[in-house]
């Protein structure tokens, strides 16, 4: 594995130990995020989901007889998924939306309040109201009333001021008893209670809850939602609800007002064509019976008895001419009645009727296109205005059909009446053959050629009306139900799985954000890493943190700061290995005051005389004196190092404290505290003490001035055959420790220079940390301590 590789891994276990050693911090934000969202879910107002499944048919579809669909009018649908868009905006159209929320009365909503949340009831609530008002103004009605149940027979009636109903003085209340007519700002009201299970119970709080219709019909626009795939007639429904029965009514309902309202429209085609044939009719039947009275009193008058013997004479040569006469008659008259209708202004519907009876095909398609632009402007007029662009393109668009209709009409009579004028000549030439016929004969004729006309005209409009009559009961819904609407009962809103997932990755995220964000900002000196990082100058080793009880190491001691300092004695021989004086000078300092340089000293001192090695540990921080209250040591000369450095008279050997714990360790304290401590180590007295002691001990520690603070280790580093310095964990700021440390080693002013990690905490960053080998070994392992073990 390369480098990378391994600093990569490190890293990684790194950053995972410090997760994992904040486990009861974030333990705690997943437990109140989890709390939260059970709280959440056990109060908050469920949403249920209720779909339904229908088809939509085509008009050929929708009607029980195929053979009348010429009466019906054009197919709406032909395929397109254009047209079931427009069945879909008229399912979803608040004409439609508004006559279920007024059947279904979902503009009163009552509600049980409780001492946390309050509990809606759709079905059978325990009270009812009855309003005295009429429906225009209590569909215009946005209030609440507040109702508390005193007895079966009696209950209390607050006013509407915004507070809830738990708690509220009874005596701002007003006694009503069930059934009494109580006034209100919008009319009298009764309210009864229910019977049986569902009767109000004495003593719970109610709250009715009357909308708007407008408002109720935005509501539940909003919730529905109706969607389709392209080249579908398959449209699914579905509304969200936080009551699933009140969601299956709607959608039912909705799916029957729209039956309803397509069969309607339908309908209204055939009426318009009844309508026109009943009209018709009556003229018809007028004329036809003046044509036989006409004819009756001709005979009568000429005593024309045999008229069957006398037509057969001719009988055979003009029918066929005849024939056409009345065919052509039929067509012109057919035209007349049409145009008559196209040019009516007092209808109550454009739409014309189709297929009477002319057999132009143009004439019979624009009369179809015409009916289906009526009756799109007709739907789309349902939720809009005349001056809607569409409306109006629409509008413009049946007027051109109407101007091209009559003018196709015009042009189709002219050249009827041009085929009628050369039959008529036609038969006026085969009547001229028949010369010795009596002009009365003729007369008959053509009388009853008249009579013929209109009887045939009379009974074509007679079957149109049957089968108008049956057309119009033979429409079935439009909609054909592959699901009535249904629900599973489960919520679809709060959803317990998201909302539990996403509590538990907010409760995580949260406080590893937390930790994350305080370990960027962070620029504290923690472990190896952390110092290594910032400066690039040999590692000697690292003293754990321990209580301020166990200030010194003992000579049997299998503590963690114990063995750190066997390690760094250790350290300290193989370093100092080449060194040619017998005696190995260790100076120990640090950036500033407090991070450990006394301790050190003390201890390191200690340590290396446990192995039997003489030591002599000076305290030349004479500005801040600590060694002895570290060694709980009474001096036994009234002298140190500062008094012998000014007072010349004073010997080397005369300022040596003998401890009588340890024979191996000697101590020369800082003596007096001097005015200049600076100018006081710049004396050569200072050369002659090192000289005085050389090869007098082992070792000789020095315990030294911060050297981030004052200039005093800077005058005395030339007497060291090593530097460690000391850098305390949690406390000195990197970018102190960089600007401080680094140039002193770069330019090699502190020989030797050694980093030493003082009071490593290795749990605060993650990490699990040990010394110790032996009877009574000091390790703590934390749970999560496999993490960070390499394979």
């Amino acid at each position: 594995m390369d480098t990378k590789n391994i600093l990569s891994t490190k890293v990684i276990k790194k950053t995972l130990s410090l997760y994992l050693s904040r486990w009861k911090f974030i333990s705690f934000f997943v437990i109140i995020a989890l709390a939260l969202a059970y709280t959440h879910l056990r109060y908050s107002t469920k949403q249920y989901q209720a779909s339904a499944t229908i088809r939509i048919k085509d008009d050929q579809e929708s009607q029980k007889l195929p053979s009348l669909a010429e009466l019906s009018g054009s197919s709406l649908l032909s395929g397109k998924s254009s047209a079931i868009k427009d069945e879909i905006a008229v399912m979803t159209s608040r004409t439609l939306i508004s006559n279920i929320v007024k059947d279904l009365k979902l503009n009163i909503t009552y509600y049980k309040q409780g001492k946390i949340k309050e509990q809606e009831i759709y079905k059978n609530p325990p009270i009812k109201i009855n309003f005295f008002a009429n429906d225009s103004v209590i569909h215009q009605i946005d209030t609440t009333l507040f109702i508390k149940i005193k007895s079966p027979s009696e209950f209390l009636m607050f006013k509407d001021d915004g507070n809830s109903l738990i708690n509220r003085d009874d005596a701002l209340g007003k006694s009503f008893l069930f059934g009494d007519r109580i006034k209100t700002g919008f009319g009298d009201i009764v309210i009864v209670p229910n019977s049986g299970k569902y009767s109000p119970e004495t003593g719970s709080n109610l709250r009715v809850s009357i909308n708007r219709i407008s408002s109720s019909i935005s509501r539940y626009s909003k919730k529905l939602s109706i969607s389709t795939t392209d080249e579908s007639s398959v449209v699914r429904l579905g509304l969200e609800d936080n009551i699933p029965e009140r969601a299956i009514n709607f959608l039912n309902h909705l799916i029957k007002e729209y039956n309803n309202d397509v069969i309607t429209d339908k309908e209204e085609v055939v009426k318009v064509t009844s309508d026109f044939i009943n009209n018709r009719l009556e003229l018809v039947f007028k004329e036809l019976e003046e044509v036989d009275f006409t004819a009756e009193q001709l005979q009568k008058r000429n005593n024309l008895t045999a008229l069957g013997a006398q037509a057969d004479i001719y009988l055979q040569s003009e029918r066929q001419n005849e024939n056409q006469i009345n065919n052509t008659a039929n067509t012109i008259q057919l035209i007349d009645y049409l145009q008559q209708e196209i040019q009516e202004k007092n209808k109550n519907s454009d739409l014309l009727p189709a297929n009477i009876g002319i057999s132009d095909g143009t004439i019979s398609q624009v009369t179809q296109t015409h009916n289906e632009l009526v009756a799109e402007r007709d739907k789309l007029l349902k939720n809009s205005s005349e001056s809607n662009p569409v409306v109006i393109n629409l509008n413009n668009q049946i007027n051109s059909l109407k101007e091209n209709l009559s003018s196709s009409l015009e042009s189709m009579k002219r050249s009827s009446e041009i085929t009628l004028n050369s039959l008529n000549k036609e038969d006026a030439r085969i009547r001229g053959q028949l010369y010795s016929a009596p002009t009365k004969q003729k007369q008959l004729r053509s009388i009853e050629r008249q009579q013929s006309i209109k009887e045939s005209l009379y009974l074509y409009l007679l079957e149109k009306r049957e089968e108008s009559a049956i057309t119009l009961g033979m429409f079935t819904s439009n909609a054909k139900i592959i699901d009535n609407a249904y629900s599973s009962y489960s919520p679809v809103s709060p959803n317990k799985m998201i909302t539990y997932l996403a509590a538990l990755i907010l409760g995580l995220m949260l406080p590893i954000g937390i930790i994350y964000l305080k370990d960027l900002l962070d620029t504290k000196i923690y472990d190896k890493d952390d110092l290594l990082s910032v400066l690039n100058i040999p590692y000697i080793g690292d003293i754990p943190l321990t209580s301020k009880k166990t200030k010194l190491v003992s000579k049997v001691d299998y503590s963690a700061k114990a063995e750190a300092f066997r390690i760094i004695r250790s350290n300290i021989d193989f370093l100092l290995k080449n060194n040619n004086s017998k005696t190995k000078k260790i100076f120990i300092t640090s950036t500033r005051a407090q991070e450990g340089k006394s301790h050190t000293s003390t201890n390191l001192a200690s340590s290396i005389s446990f192995s039997e090695k003489t030591v002599l540990l000076i305290e030349m921080d004479i500005r801040v004196p600590k060694i002895m209250k570290y060694l709980n040591e009474k001096p036994t000369t009234e002298v140190g190092l500062s008094d012998y450095i000014a007072n010349k008279s004073i010997k080397p050997n005369e300022i040596i404290n003998k401890l009588k714990s340890n024979p191996y360790l000697d101590v020369i304290s800082s003596g007096t505290i001097p005015p200049n401590p600076s100018e006081l180590l710049m004396s050569d007295r200072v050369k002659d003490l090192f000289d005085y002691f050389e090869d007098k001990y082992d070792y000789i520690i020095v315990d030294t001035s911060a050297v981030g603070l004052v200039s005093d280790t800077m005058l005395i580093s030339k007497f060291a055959d090593m530097f460690i310095y000391v850098v305390s964990a949690n406390n000195v700021d990197k970018r102190q420790l960089s600007a401080v440390a680094k140039p002193l080693y770069k330019d090699n002013r502190l020989p030797n220079m050694n980093l030493l990690l003082n009071g490593t905490n290795f749990d605060k960053k993650g990490y699990g940390y040990g010394y110790g080998y032996g009877n009574n070994p000091q390790r703590k392992k934390k749970w999560y301590s496999f993490f960070s073990k390499s394979k």
